[in-house]
């Protein structure tokens, strides 16, 4: 069995974590507050066996994420555009919902 990968990618200025596992076709797990990318380890394997490529972020001071300088001052659009620029990034322009 394939095992869950930890990479990281450089955003908005932040160094931000991402676990990903699987090929195919992306579905991106997306963690509560204040919970981990930890939350979706079990789905992401399932659906890597299932012949996805799965990739769950740690948002912006979670994690193994970097804190911006004023945590306080982050807004949802911050998350949004930040999962965007990852994706942008890693060269997906597409996910499923599973």
């Amino acid at each position: 069995m394939e095992k869950i990968q930890h990479n990281y990618v450089n955003v908005s200025g932040l160094k931000l974590h991402f676990a990903e596992i699987g090929t195919g076709p992306v579905v991106v797990f997306l963690h509560g507050f204040p919970k981990l990318w930890y939350l979706w380890r079990h789905q992401m394997i399932a659906v890597a066996e299932a012949g996805f490529r799965a990739i769950a972020p740690d948002y912006r001071g979670y994690g193994l994420s970097k804190l911006p300088k004023e945590p306080e001052k982050t807004t949802f659009k911050d998350l949004v555009d930040d999962l965007l620029d990852m994706l942008d990034s890693l060269g997906i322009h597409r996910v499923k919902n599973p």
